[in-house]
């Protein structure tokens, strides 16, 4: 199934490897709102915590754009930036093209990796996509490898604690994916392919798993219909 920007997807087998990496920032740019001021508001986020001694940690990195932008920001700092994702043909990609001397691209999974002590950590858009049954053991270990006063950014699309602004707030999206070029087949084919791999959860459940690993500190730095973006300090 044809899915836009010359990416093909399975029925309920949405990929973030092969085909897809070539063309993935173009089409996530052009599928999440905001997707670009989500990174610049995390940059200036950043100051607030990152120090000389920090280590800073994306999860589910992608092509790496993000932690490129961070580590750059920081280059004058000794601080360590280390970018964790999954798929092998990501972290080839992100290698390929972006290179910063305090930044780390590594190939591992979330969900099993150890994470140093840190100051800041993000998940852009990353925890939607680990099994329901894994997500609460990865947000306790975020807390954990946080030190006092660390953050951790994570923006995800988020489901309606109500049926009819889920209704709306689908609908309103699916039009958002019309004007961005988008035609119906494309929009019914990701659709599609991310039934079962993609499992948003609403904003309650995100704060309260939160709240669960210990974080006490929770504010919403960005909401835009069904996407949303949390700012936790330990």
């Amino acid at each position: 199934m044809k899915v836009g920007d010359d990416i093909v997807a399975k029925n309920a087998n949405w990929k973030f490897n092969g085909e897809t990496v070539k063309n993935f920032e173009e089409h996530i740019n052009r599928s999440i709102p905001y997707y670009k001021d989500g990174h610049k508001l995390i940059e200036d986020l950043s100051d607030f915590f990152i120090k000389d001694d920090s280590t800073v940690y994306e999860l589910g990195s992608s092509t790496g754009k993000l932690s490129y932008n961070l580590a750059k920001k920081h280059s004058f700092r000794e601080a360590k930036f280390k970018a964790i994702e999954v798929e092998q043909d990501m972290v080839r990609e992100a290698k390929k093209r972006y290179s910063e001397k305090n930044l780390e691209f590594i190939c591992d999974d979330i969900v099993t990796s150890e994470l140093e002590k840190s100051d800041f950590i993000i998940s852009y858009y990353t925890t939607q996509f680990i099994h329901p049954k894994f997500r609460q053991n990865l947000i306790d270990k975020v807390y954990n490898s946080l030190n006092w006063g660390g953050a951790f950014v994570m923006f995800e699309k988020v489901r309606a604690n109500d049926a009819r602004f889920q209704d709306i707030t689908s609908t309103l999206y699916m039009e958002y994916k019309l004007k961005n070029g988008y035609n119906p087949e494309e929009i019914i084919s990701k659709q599609r392919s991310l039934k079962g791999v993609l499992e948003p959860f609403s904003s309650e459940a995100n704060k309260d798993m939160l709240k669960r690993a210990g974080f006490v500190d929770i504010l919403t730095v960005f909401k835009y219909l069904n996407f949303e973006g949390i700012l936790a300090i330990k």
